[in-house]
C-alpha cells in the first residue's frame, strides 16, 4: 500500500470512532488516544506498518485527522498499548531496535527541567533562494550540508525554527523486573508537547512508576575534540508515558471489592483480623502487627491555626533480639503497602536516603536525584538495620520524618521535595540481645533525637517459654510444609485495597468523648497521684506522644471505615502506647513512666542524682578548695546514694568533662 492508500484506510478506521474522537473535537483537544488492539483488528496492514516505521504512520494519522477534522491540525496521536512483542525489559533494548516503537516499564529516577526544544529548521540559499528544512534530531543545531537545488555548502539563511517544550527523564528496570544479582539499568527518555504540561509533570517526578511508549534513537557520544565518537548512547522519543497506579490514593477499586471491604469493616474480629494479615508467615507479636496495620492507614494530615502542618504519617522502630523476624514483616509491607520501599543500613547514604543533584549531561544542567524517602512519597519506607548507618546519614532523615519536607541546596538548586512517608524501622542492640533494664539509647547506637521522632519503638524479645516455642515450631514447620493456616486472614490484594479505600474516602474527625480520653490520660499519666517526691518529677510522656495518641485513634476509625474517632478508638490508641512505653520508657527504680529513658537515655531519678552531687561538690569546693577528696563527697552524701549509684554518677561526669581525678582518691571539677 502507498501513502495514498494508507491514509484512505486512516480515515475509515477514524471514521469507525468517530464519537470517541468527536468528544476530543468538543473538548478542544487536540491529543487522540489510540488502541494498538483497536486498530490491528481493523486492519493488519496498518498496524504492522505502524510496528515497522512508526513516525511515518503517525504522521500519516494526523494527516489523516485533519482532513476529517478541520479543527485537529496538527493533531497528536498517542497510543495506549503496544503488543506482548514490543514490550521489553530496558536490559533488552539492542541496536537492531533503534528506529523501532518500543514499550518498558520503569521508575523515574531523574527528571530534568523543562525547557524549549527546536525540532525543526528552515533554512533559505542566498544564491537560488530554495527552501531547505532540517529536522533537529541531534543535541547540536544542524544546519544543512549542501543546497539540494544549486550545491551551495554554506551560508545558508535561517528562516524559522519550530521549537517545543522539551523534558528529559532517566528510567530505571523495576525491582520486582530483576533477578538474582542483577543490577537495574537505566535509559534515557525524551518528553516533548503535551507530554510536559504541569499536569502531566506532576506524574512524572521522580519515584513514579510509568510505562512508556516510544520511538528508540541513537544519541551521538562527542569526543574532547568535538566529534562524534563511534559509541551512541540511546534514548527513547517517547509517544505516551503512562502513569501506573502506585499510591493509596490512585488505586482503583470495584463495586465487588467495596462491598467486601464494607463486610470487613463491619466484623467484630476486625483488629485481630487486621493484625493476623500483616506478615502472616510470621507467628505471634500481635500488638506490633496491629501497630503496623494502623501505620498503614495513617492519621489525618491538618494545618494547624499559624498555617503549618501536621503530619498524619506514623513512625514505627522495631528493636530487638535476633531471629524474630523483624526483616520479615519489614520485607512483606514493602512489597506489599503502595510505594514501598526496602533500604539496609550500611547500604544507604545521605543521598540515597534523601536526594542528590547530579549534572545532567544531554541539557548540560543540574538535575535531582531522588532518595527512598522522597520516592516513598505517600508511601512507606522500610529501613532495615539501621544502627548500622553513620550518624551523618541518619541526621539526614530528622527533617524527612518530621517536616516531611527534604531541602537540597546544592550546586545551582535550591529545591524542598516532598517526603509524606512513613518509616518503619528496625535496628539490633549494640551487645547482640536487648536488656529490658538499661535504656535504649544506650543499646543501639541512635541518637535520642532520632529516636524522639518515632511515634512507637517495640521491644521485639526472644525469651524461652515452652508453650509459646511449640505454637512457633509448628507455625514455622507449616510454612516449610506448605501447609494452609487456619488462621482467619485478610488476602493480602484485598488488604491493599482495603487500606486504599479507608485512606481515600475516610478523614475521621475526634468526638469530645474522644478527645476527653485522651486528655485524661495525657494529664494522669504526666501528673500521678502519690508521685515521686524528687525535686525533679519524671516527664512520662511529651506532646510528641500525644500527638501520636491522636494518630493512632485517627487510624483506628479509618479501620473501622467511621468518619468520627469514638472513646473505643482512642482506648485502643492508648493501650498501643501503653504498650510500648511499658517495654521502653518504665523507669523500674521509681515505678513510674518517663519518656527521657528514650530521649535522653538519662531518668529523672539518675538526673537528680547527678545534680544532688554537682551540687554537693560546689559546696565542698568553697570549704576545702579545688581539690576534693572522695571520702569527704561520700560523707556529705550520707544515704542520698548508694556507693554504686555514686560511682556511675561519677563516671558520667567525668565522660562528660564535668570533673577529673587529678590524683587518687580525690576529684576536681573542671
Amino acid at each position: 500500500m502507498n501513502n495514498d492508500e494508507l491514509i484512505l484506510e486512516a480515515k475509515e478506521f477514524f471514521n469507525a470512532h468517530k464519537t470517541e474522537i468527536g468528544k476530543y473535537v468538543k473538548k478542544g483537544l487536540k491529543v487522540i488516544p489510540l488502541s494498538f488492539e483497536e486498530l490491528s483488528a481493523f486492519s493488519i496492514e496498518l498496524s504492522e506498518k505502524l510496528l515497522e516505521k512508526p513516525e511515518e504512520i503517525l504522521a500519516l494519522f494526523s494527516e489523516a485527522l485533519e482532513d476529517l477534522y478541520s479543527s485537529l491540525k496538527d493533531a497528536r496521536i498517542r497510543l495506549l498499548e503496544l503488543p506482548e512483542s514490543q514490550k521489553l525489559k530496558i536490559r533488552e533494548i539492542r541496536a537492531k531496535h533503534l528506529g523501532k516503537i518500543l514499550e518498558i516499564e520503569g521508575i523515574i529516577r531523574q527528571a530534568s527541567e523543562v525547557r524549549p526544544r527546536v525540532i525543526n529548521a528552515k533554512f533559505e540559499c542566498p544564491t537560488c533562494g530554495t527552501v531547505i528544512t532540517v529536522l533537529q534530531i541531534d543535541t547540536s543545531y544542524r544546519e544543512p550540508s549542501r543546497c539540494t537545488s544549486c550545491g551551495r555548502k554554506a551560508g545558508f539563511k535561517e528562516l524559522k525554527k519550530d521549537m517545543v517544550d522539551a523534558q528529559r527523564l532517566v528510567a530505571e528496570e523495576t525491582p520486582e523486573s530483576l533477578t538474582g544479582g542483577e543490577q537495574p539499568r537505566r535509559i534515557n527518555i525524551l518528553l516533548k508537547e503535551d507530554l510536559v504540561e504541569p499536569k502531566m509533570e506532576e506524574k512524572t517526578t521522580p519515584g513514579s512508576k510509568v510505562r512508556v511508549i516510544g520511538v528508540l534513537r541513537e544519541v551521538p557520544i562527542y569526543n574532547r575534540g568535538g566529534t562524534v565518537g563511534t559509541t551512541f548512547d540511546i534514548a527513547i522519543d517517547a509517544n505516551n508515558i503512562i502513569p501506573l497506579e502506585e499510591s493509596f490514593e490512585e488505586i482503583e477499586i470495584s463495586e465487588e471489592e467495596e462491598r467486601q471491604i464494607k463486610e470487613i469493616a463491619a466484623d467484630d474480629n476486625l483488629f485481630s483480623k487486621l493484625a493476623s494479615s500483616i506478615a502472616p508467615s510470621v507467628y505471634g507479636h500481635t500488638e506490633v502487627k496491629l501497630a503496623i496495620a494502623m501505620q498503614l492507614l495513617g492519621g489525618v494530615k491538618k494545618t494547624r491555626s499559624d498555617g503549618t502542618a501536621t503530619r498524619g504519617d506514623m513512625h514505627i522502630l522495631l528493636v530487638g533480639d535476633p531471629g524474630v523476624a523483624k526483616s520479615v514483616m519489614l520485607k512483606f509491607i514493602s512489597s506489599n503497602a503502595p510505594k514501598g520501599r526496602y533500604v539496609v543500613g550500611k547500604s544507604a547514604s545521605k543521598a540515597g536516603l534523601t536526594a542528590a543533584v547530579v549534572k545532567d549531561e544531554i541539557l548540560k544542567s543540574w538535575s535531582l536525584e531522588a532518595g527512598v524517602m522522597v520516592l516513598a512519597n505517600k508511601g512507606i519506607a522500610c529501613i532495615d538495620e539501621m544502627e548500622k548507618m553513620d550518624e551523618e546519614d541518619r541526621s539526614s532523615m530528622h527533617e524527612a520524618m518530621e517536616q516531611q519536607t527534604v531541602t537540597i541546596t546544592k550546586a545551582t538548586i535550591q529545591a524542598t521535595l516532598r517526603a509524606e512517608t512513613a518509616v518503619l524501622g528496625a535496628a539490633n542492640p549494640k551487645l547482640g540481645r536487648f536488656n529490658i533494664d538499661e535504656p535504649i539509647s544506650h543499646q543501639i547506637n541512635m541518637s535520642p533525637s532520632l529516636l524522639n521522632r518515632f511515634d512507637l519503638i517495640f521491644v521485639l524479645k526472644d525469651v524461652p517459654q515452652k508453650e509459646r516455642d511449640e505454637m512457633i515450631a509448628s507455625h514455622v514447620l507449616m510454612e516449610h510444609g506448605g501447609e494452609k493456616h487456619l488462621v482467619d486472614i485478610i488476602d493480602s490484594h484485598l488488604l491493599r485495597k482495603y487500606f486504599a479505600y479507608a485512606k481515600q474516602n475516610i478523614h475521621p474527625i475526634l468526638t469530645p468523648q474522644a478527645s476527653q480520653e485522651i486528655k485524661d490520660f495525657y494529664v494522669n499519666i504526666r501528673n500521678p497521684r502519690g508521685g515521686a517526691s524528687e525535686d525533679i518529677k519524671a516527664i512520662a510522656i511529651s506532646a510528641r506522644q500525644l500527638e501520636a495518641l491522636i494518630r493512632l485513634s485517627e487510624a483506628s476509625a479509618k479501620a473501622r471505615l467511621s468518619k468520627k474517632v469514638t472513646k473505643e478508638d482512642a482506648r485502643r490508641a492508648i493501650k498501643i502506647l501503653h504498650y510500648c512505653m511499658l517495654q521502653v520508657g518504665f523507669d523500674a527504680e521509681r515505678g513510674v513512666f518517663d519518656i527521657d529513658r528514650i530521649t535522653t537515655g538519662i531518668t529523672a531519678s539518675e538526673r537528680s542524682k547527678i545534680l544532688t552531687v554537682k551540687e554537693i561538690l560546689t559546696k565542698l569546693e568553697s570549704q576545702k578548695g579545688k581539690l576534693i577528696p572522695i571520702e569527704d563527697l561520700i560523707q556529705e552524701l550520707g544515704n542520698k546514694i548508694t556507693k554504686e549509684q555514686l560511682d556511675e554518677v561519677l563516671d558520667k561526669l567525668k565522660r562528660d568533662g564535668d570533673i577529673f581525678e587529678p590524683r587518687r582518691g580525690f576529684i576536681q571539677r573542671v
